[in-house]
Parts: C-alpha cells; structure tokens; sequence
C-alpha cells in the first residue's frame, strides 16, 4: 500500500541516521565511523559482561546492532540465506529524552537469498514512541512487525532459544534458533580492537552454535528449511579509523564442529587489519592475530556497478586452514539506504562449511 505520509516518515528517519554515521557512510558503506563519537560512551578494556542485562540496548553509546545470518537448506537440498539485523544509532549523546524527542533512531534489514534471486527490505524507526526497542529481560528485539524473542526457557548465558521472524512484499522467513552451547566473547574478553592505531574498539559477542528450524517463503512459494545461524552483538562509539573504507568480515561453520570469525579492515593506504577468533565446538576460543591471517580476492565480479571481490582464499597456517570460500550468489547486494554486499557462502579445501560474508565500502 502507497502510503506518502509513511513514507516521508521513513525518508526522514533513515536521512537521520545517515547523517548521524556522516557523509562518508553514505558514500561508502559504514566508513567514516571514526567521527562524531565526542560525548559518546567509550570502549575501554576489562568490561565484565552482565546477562541479560547486555542483550539489551545500550543508548549511551553510538551505535549498536543485533545481527543474525542463518546458512540454511529445505528438504530436496537447495541451499538459503537468510538474515535479520537491527541497527540503534544516536543522533547525539547526554540524558535521553523521551517520545518523539528521543535521539534513538532504528534501522532494520532482512534479506533472503537463493542461488538464483536476492531479496532484502529494509525500514526505518524512532525510539521513544514503541515503535521499535530492544529489551533485555525478557529478551525482545523488534522494528514494526519484524520480531526476535526469547521463548520459554530462554538461558540468558546462550540467548536461546528464540523465535525470529521477518516479511517484506516478496519473501519471509520465521526461524527457530536453539543452543546448547554458550555464548562467545570476541577479541580479548569481549574487547574488539579494529585497529593498529589503538581506541577504535567495540564491545563483541557471539552466539555461532545456533541451529535454525522455520520456514521461508519467495514470491508465496514456501520451503521448510533447517541449518545453522549466527548471531553478532556489538556496540560502540568510534569503532574504526580515520584511514579505514570498510570491511570484508566471515563468519564460517567446519562442517568438523569448529567456527571461525574473521574481518578484514581496509585502509586507504597500508595493510587491512584482519584479526579472527577460532571457536571450537565445545564454545572455547583461540585468537588468532593478524599477522597469521592472509585472506586473499580470487573472483571479481560487477554487482550495482561495483567491482566486489566474490571468491576468497583465507589461509592460516598455524590451524593448518587454507580454504577457498565461494558465493552462493555473487548478487546478494543490500540496495539499502547504506548500500553493502551480504549473503551465503560454502567453502572447500583443508576444510568444508559454509558461512557468511559481508562486505562494505565498496
């Protein structure tokens, strides 16, 4: 339905958030997150982290988001992607006012891919008046009619089991997500450095070990799917630096049990910075630094008249991993209003899984 108002609403709320990320961000995809951080709550070493407390929102910080990718398949074996986000920003930091004078504003994403289509959706909210929150106790993450809960028995130190769902013009989704293993500190005890330079930092966990059990319907065709999701909570003020363009960042399931995370942050000039943390089934962590990761483009491709790395070969040698990682399909571009490429992937070689890649800046 054609609704102007709604979407002049939409426009100006999504007009927010980008000029609070500034003008780079649009431009390049979550680059120029280095800025406009004065004011804002610091990422300093040594948090102790608090659940369900730290399900929740954390409005003293710029930016935050709940990020779920699930690698799924239905019956006959077909492959899917599907994908869930939640964004919080701040237009700017002190006392948070209430109702429509919050500085809260959400932005959602959805997507769902298959080899041969890409879909996504996206929309927009303003804290303060219900229309989109997260809450910690009992967990609850929504933008409009787009839901993450936690459902009876919810065990805050593994956030599951949850019940997710999402539906745009074209497609929908509604997944189980269960764990039987507990959630994942990122970086150094939940202290994510993204640079060499020291103060760009987010606060980062995980919950790798989701299996997923739903539904997903394309253009009203709909397929029982099963397979294994990825949630990703970070928040943080100032995460990048003045030189970084944006990130190329897997997170990949061993069909032998094992997970790893892993980002590439690129700079205008010099060396991405490119850490990773290799999970192993029972939940314990190894980092791994950068100098022992070497993740290279195979394959490019045109996508929105861009060229985008589609085909990688990640190598780590003190893991024995070296592993050439494919798209499911080379199209999953986010046409969004900060535009970015997210979709399934498979790898082969010293191991087998499959996984999800991001990249911005591009």
């Amino acid at each position: 339905m054609n609704d102007d108002g709604a979407i002049s609403r939409r426009a100006l709320l999504g007009a927010a958030i980008l000029a609070g990320l500034g003008r780079p961000a649009r431009a390049q995809g979550f680059a120029g997150l280095d800025k406009g951080a004065d004011g804002f709550a610091k990422v300093v070493p040594g948090k102790i982290f608090a659940f369900p407390a730290d399900h929740g929102a954390h409005p003293d910080f710029r930016i935050e988001w709940w990020y779920v990718t699930a690698n799924l398949a239905d019956a006959g074996g077909s492959a899917y992607g599907a994908q869930w986000t939640l964004f919080r920003q701040a237009s700017r930091p002190g006392p948070q006012d209430e109702g429509w004078a919050s500085q809260q504003f959400w932005m959602g994403h959805a997507a769902v891919t298959r080899s041969d289509t890409h879909r996504f959706s996206e929309t927009f909210a303003r804290g303060g008046v219900g229309q989109a929150a997260v809450d910690a106790d009992p967990f609850h993450a929504f933008i409009d009619a787009w839901d993450m809960h936690g459902l009876d028995g919810l065990r805050a130190d593994r956030l599951a089991p949850l019940q997710m769902s999402a539906a745009a013009a074209d497609f929908s989704f509604a997944l189980r997500l269960e764990a039987d293993t507990s959630l994942v500190l990122q970086g150094d005890a939940g202290y994510s450095q993204k640079s060499d330079q020291g103060g760009q930092a987010s606060y980062y966990y995980s919950q790798p070990f989701f299996k997923a059990t739903g539904q997903l319907t394309i253009d009203d065709r709909r397929s029982d799917v099963r397979g294994l999701a990825w949630l990703d909570r970070e928040w943080s003020s100032a995460p990048l630096a003045s030189d970084q363009t944006g990130w190329d960042w897997f997170a990949l399931h061993f069909d032998s049990g094992e997970k790893l995370m892993l980002y590439r942050l690129r700079a205008k000039s010099g060396p991405a910075y490119t850490p990773g943390n290799w999970i192993l089934p029972d939940g314990r962590t190894e980092q791994v630094a950068p100098a022992d990761i070497t993740i290279t483009p195979q394959r490019l491709v045109e996508v929105a008249g861009r060229t985008l790395p589609v085909q990688w070969q990640i190598v780590i040698g003190r893991l024995g991993v070296q592993i050439e990682c494919e798209a499911l399909n080379p199209n999953s571009w986010m046409g969004t209003s900060i535009a970015y490429w997210e979709g399934p992937i498979r790898f082969h070689g010293s191991h087998a899984g499959l996984g999800y890649l991001e990249m911005t800046g591009y």
